[in-house]
């Protein structure tokens, strides 16, 4: 491929590790964001300490404080901020934009009361002209390791296959890889709603409980993540590759995962606004899971995981007792995940 000019919208860990992924692959890389310290010091330092401390960014990486000059001549944008700014950031870029451009994101969330997916907010607040179909870029990926290079395999999908394969072509090397796929629904649904799981997971860590737990968790997780997203119209094949399972086991496990980290800290008994506070950056589990209740329930979907931590996080109901009821009222069959 031949050199691109990629926008690459919040420097966040994530965004960052992105970017450098695309510097790796010879792309010009421009960086925006609206903390002007973190774009001062990522084009003084190269460094971006508030999240690796000791990393070291290439010199081509440029930030940038204006949004226009960021987007000026690009080929492609990508979206890498919170959730509940999505929608805002889209439509600063819908009147900066004078050309059209690749569309992709790579954040995981559904918006709060709109119950949306980000690439319907990025396709209502873009104008068809100025935008391609939207790419969304997700799998099992902790930014803390795709920064040192370590093998990282994700998903590229689209409803149009060719600007997958394009986003494909623009991320792959050596130790990062895409695989394509035309299943939005799935590819997003999952993507969100495993940080549900990976919260659940962490608490029952904090509670002190065990691996038995853990894979229980992860499994029946993964069958109520299923059925809400069939629910919403995705495939259920989508539920078994890497945006799926992948990105569950590597969400759910890890110690680098905020919301599992955030779920560890609930189950040990600390306080939500205590947590978030010490966690410094956004922990989508926690506005997702109100998302995924009122969809559960406006769909009908059985959501028990979901369900205790909701109560837990927005009824102050104890998390061990919640968990100990969904385990004692769940009998059913295994394989009744369309239920």
């Amino acid at each position: 491929m031949s050199k691109q000019t990629i926008a690459v919208l919040g420097p966040g860990s994530w965004g960052t590790a992105l970017a450098q992924v695309l510097n790796d692959n010879g792309h010009e890389v421009r960086v925006w964001g609206n903390i002007t310290e973190q774009i001062d010091e990522l084009n003084q330092d190269h460094t971006n300490t508030r999240y690796f401390k000791d990393i070291i960014l290439d010199k081509k990486i440029i930030g940038y404080h204006d949004l226009g000059q960021a987007l000026d001549g690009a080929d492609a944008v990508l979206f890498v901020v919170p959730t509940k700014v999505t929608r805002l950031v889209a439509k600063q870029v819908a009147k900066a934009l004078k050309h059209k451009v690749t569309v992709m994101h790579a954040s995981k969330g559904l918006e709060p009361d709109t119950h949306e997916r980000l690439s319907t907010i990025l396709e209502e607040e873009i104008p068809a002209d100025l935008r391609s179909e939207v790419v969304v870029v997700s799998g099992p990926s902790h930014a803390e390791e795709t920064i040192v290079r370590d093998i990282t395999l994700i998903t590229a999908a689209s409803k149009d296959l060719a600007t997958a394969k394009y986003v494909q072509e623009l991320f792959s090397n050596h130790y990062f890889r895409l695989y394509t796929n035309t299943d939005v629904i799935g590819v997003e649904t999952a993507g969100a709603l495993k940080n549900i799981i990976a919260v659940g997971a962490g608490a029952l860590h904090g509670l002190g409980y065990g691996d038995n737990a853990k894979a229980a968790i992860i499994t029946r997780g993964l069958a109520e993540i299923t059925r809400l997203g069939v629910a919403m119209g995705a495939s259920p094949l989508t539920y078994s590759g890497l945006s799926g399972v992948g990105d569950l086991i590597v969400t759910g496990t890890s110690i680098h995962s905020r919301n599992w980290r955030a779920g560890d800290a609930l189950g040990r008994g600390e306080k939500l606004e205590d947590i978030e506070t010490n966690m410094g950056m956004v922990i989508e589990g926690i506005s997702t899971t109100k998302v995924a209740y009122e969809l559960a329930q406006e769909l009908g979907v059985y959501m028990p995981i979901t369900s205790a931590i909701y109560r837990t996080i927005y009824e102050g109901a104890d998390i061990k007792e919640s968990i100990l009821d969904m385990m004692s009222n769940e009998f059913r069959s295994e394989n009744e995940w369309t239920e």
